[in-house]
């Protein structure tokens, strides 16, 4: 709704400027307004044939190449990152977003809650936690600044996760508040020593973060994948975020190794096809509004698991990106059926 004091009196006697004025003001207000695509009677269907328990989505929000795919006529980056939110979040299929932001800069309470103000009480955001979190080293780029090539003194501080990301999460976000992840970089080739090492410092950290929010570890780097991480995980009751990227193994090599079948939750982000880095999925993929290196053969995989999840009646949660194949609200519309397609619910076509 509208200021009042912006809403211009109505007359019986409109001069010729004033009609001319207020449609010009009326034109600038629409197209400064995000709505969503025109309902798709097969998406819809489709989604209609989703389990209750799963939450698809993708990991941000603000893309114009997804005109008439997400949303209807063309709107600018900026624009869609203000005030796309609720457009997307009208999109039967997408009942969560990635909150990818986070993971450069913490944000207050406030901005989460402006976030969970423009969608529904049944909409969840996934969170990701800072980077600082999760550097044992700050790469040398120069976007770290005077930091770059040194130790990082917050490094799997449960102290800071609590103060910077947890509380403005769960006071912002309230019911909305989805898994909150903790995304570990690429490491070269390690020994089990440090692979262990790693292992018992990841559960002293997470054991030490406040009780109640769902909890998330990414790592991209197979070596990682070890008995040991995932009694870490268990004992803290956090999950293995399954990953799709070229240094991870596959999702159903995954889950075997980390028993996901005995989780809380199935947390699922689709990044980067195999082979492929981000630089080069950006070119390749953009303006990303059509899928251009599928993949079957995870997509099948992610099928499977969330069918078997939802059989057992634990969330699922899966967020793709458009580097993924192409277009991440395609790469979803895909998987959506084909997990329909498994479950009866919706016909092949």
């Amino acid at each position: 709704m509208s200021d009042p004091s912006e809403r211009e009196q109505l007359s019986l006697f409109d001069d010729p400027a004033a009609k001319s004025e207020k449609a010009r003001g009326a034109k600038s207000r629409a197209a400064k307004s995000v709505h969503p695509a025109l309902p798709d009677a097969e998406r819809s269907a489709t989604a209609a044939a989703m389990p209750a328990t799963l939450r698809l989505g993708t990991s941000s929000w603000s893309f114009p190449g997804w005109s008439e795919i997400v949303y209807a006529g063309e709107h600018s980056e900026n624009l869609l990152a203000r005030k796309g939110l609720p457009a997307y979040a009208q999109n039967p299929l997408f009942r969560c977003v990635g909150i990818d932001r986070t993971y450069y800069r913490p944000i207050d309470a406030e901005a989460f809650a402006a976030y969970r103000a423009d969608v529904s009480r049944d909409f969840r955001f996934v969170v990701k936690a800072h980077e600082d979190l999760t550097l044992p080293k700050f790469p040398k780029h120069p976007r770290y600044g005077g930091r770059s090539g040194n130790k990082n003194p917050r490094y799997l501080d449960a102290a800071y996760a609590r103060d910077a990301v947890v509380a403005p999460a769960v006071e912002g976000l309230g019911e909305t508040l989805g898994p909150i992840v903790f995304q570990f970089s690429p490491e070269r080739s390690r020994s089990p020593d440090e692979a262990a090492d790693f292992a018992e410092r990841l559960g002293a950290f997470l054991t030490a973060l406040p009780r109640g929010p769902l909890y998330a570890v990414e790592i991209r780097s197979g070596q990682y994948l070890t008995p040991r991480y995932a009694d870490a995980l268990a004992e803290a009751g956090a999950v293995h975020c399954l990953n799709v990227h070229p240094s991870m193994p596959s999702i159903g090599e995954q889950c075997s190794r980390v028993a996901i079948e005995d989780g809380s939750a199935m947390v699922v982000r689709w990044m980067l096809g195999a082979g492929m880095k981000y630089e080069e999925a950006r070119d390749r993929y953009a303006p990303f509004n059509r899928l251009v290196d599928e993949d079957v053969g995870t997509r099948c995989e992610i099928a499977e698991g969330a069918l078997a999840a939802a059989a057992r009646s634990i969330p699922v949660y899966v967020v793709a990106n458009n580097k993924a194949e192409g277009s991440a609200p395609l790469t979803l519309f895909a998987l959506a059926k084909e997990i329909a397609r498994r479950s009866g619910g919706v016909s092949s076509r």
